[in-house]
């Protein structure tokens, strides 16, 4: 870690722990020169990360002084509670619906599932596709076959290793995106009218791959910044024949929420116990606002049940439709349902992402993603706190790029997703995100695009159609 991020994280510390207190002046960078010995340029340096962070803001003349917290006027949402019982899934045609309105580019996009393509190195890339193109070699065309690019799972195994987590490249599959990936995993260990864990509110697009396959799922309560509730969890296990779980532990789609390192591990262990694997989507764990990226699964699994989905395309290359599964112990069964459903993932891209991991500068590419979302995090956070009315709950995530709201009970997402996108703003209501359509006060908002002057009207319309709702 270099010397500004150390000293940035300590003064985070120090801010986190209440030590500094929001309007407290911090040490000039003379000062803080003379207190930890280093030079006027890493000081300034550190103070400017924090800054981007949204802890710290300079006064003219002044020096630099501590924010006043953000996310502290609106209270944090609670524990879900979603009813125990089993369901049958018909989601597909009510998500369609909803989906289709993200698609404009003339609409804001507050409610899409995509960060701003702005932010992500596709010239450079580019240029790496075509150069696999020029050169690529016939016989890859069938020795790239699944599992994949032998070069490209070396890469992946590299950084799990980075993580700390010792996954052989044999047990990597290569696939076209992290959707195929879930579908592969669940149609490897279930069938339908299986039942499987999932958590609520989850990803949509985990509904919509679940009714495909035929399969019943049970939702298991969370909390909107510590993720999965074990003892529920427990609960369901003994009671139900659960054959999966399929959670997002890090960052997770709607919420933000991530489960910390000793859950994490006794939720493996407990997973373990019943003999149940893990269908981990993991898209986000690269987007982590903290010094650190968060625990990963594959390190805390020594019997191979977590297998583990993941993708480019939330943190590098949207659109080459490039994931992958660590799939332990069901290696073999995932590398034959790849075969015998899409054959194969297109070889070109494969190529070209592998060499870009060896030379591209992608760990560059992601401190400069992490530094903009993590601002326009708190950019998104300060302009729901002025627009949005008292009653309003946020939870506030520390990576990822979804904001989850929950609004007074008399509000309804979905009446505000039409009034909405009247006014030519699209949100994601909360309702798609449950097997049951629950959440119908809760909405879904993406500050992975820059709040400006557009998206800052669009927040403050959206303040005046909640207000205008609680009035009626």
């Amino acid at each position: 870690m270099t010397l500004y991020h150390d000293l940035a994280d300590k003064t985070a510390a120090l801010i986190a722990d209440g030590v500094l207190r929001p309007g407290d002046r911090l040490p000039s960078v003379r000062q803080t020169c003379r207190i930890h010995g280093i030079a006027p340029v890493t000081v300034t340096q550190a103070y400017h990360l924090l800054e981007s962070r949204g802890l710290i803001e300079a006064r003219p003349k002044s020096g630099y002084f501590v924010r006043a917290r953000l996310g502290q006027r609106l209270p944090e949402p609670e524990m879900t509670r979603p009813v125990g019982h089993s369901t049958q899934l018909e989601v597909s045609d009510f998500i369609f619906e909803i989906l289709d309105s993200v698609k404009d580019p003339a609409v804001v996009p507050l409610g899409s599932s995509f960060p701003s393509p702005w932010l992500y190195p596709l010239d450079k890339l580019g240029r790496f596709l075509a150069a696999a193109a020029r050169h690529l070699d016939p016989l890859s065309t069938v020795t790239d076959l699944p599992p994949g690019n032998d070069e490209l799972r070396r890469q992946l195994s590299l950084r799990y290793l980075a993580h700390g987590a010792n996954v052989s490249p044999q047990e990597i599959v290569i696939t076209s995106g992290a959707m195929e990936g879930l579908n592969l995993c669940l149609q490897a260990v279930t069938r339908p009218s299986d039942l499987i864990a999932i958590e609520s509110p989850t990803f949509y697009a985990g509904l919509q791959a679940s009714e495909r396959l035929g399969l019943k799922v049970i939702e298991i309560p969370t909390h909107p910044r510590e993720g999965i509730n074990l003892m529920a969890l427990e609960d369901a296990l003994r009671h139900h024949p659960i054959k999966a779980c399929l959670f997002m532990l890090n960052f997770a789609n709607p919420t933000g929420s991530l489960v910390p390192d000793a859950r994490r591990r006794a939720l493996v262990e407990l997973l373990d116990r019943h003999d149940v694997p893990l269908i981990e989507d993991d898209v986000y764990a690269e987007l982590h606002f903290g010094p650190q990226a968060p625990l990963c699964s594959k390190a805390v699994d020594p019997n191979g049940r977590v297998m583990h989905v993941s993708s480019f395309s939330k943190c590098l290359a949207p659109g080459y439709r490039i994931g992958w599964v660590a799939a332990g112990r069901y290696a073999g069964l995932i590398q034959r349902q790849k075969l015998s459903t899409s054959l194969a993932t297109t070889v070109p891209v494969q190529i070209a992402m592998a060499d870009y991991l060896k030379q591209g500068g992608y760990e560059n590419h992601l401190r400069h993603l992490r530094r903009v979302l993590a601002t326009q995090e708190a950019a998104l956070v300060d302009a729901v706190e002025t627009h949005f009315p008292e009653g309003t709950r946020l939870a506030r995530p520390l990576g990822g790029y979804f904001l989850w709201l929950e609004l007074p009970r008399k509000v309804d997402a979905l009446l505000l997703h039409r009034q909405a996108l009247a006014q030519g703003i699209s949100i994601a209501p909360g309702p798609i995100f449950s097997a049951k359509r629950e959440f119908g006060n809760c909405i879904r908002l993406n500050f992975g695009h820059p709040l400006e002057t557009r998206q800052q009207e669009a927040v403050a319309t959206l303040g005046r159609l909640v207000a205008t709702q609680l009035q009626a």
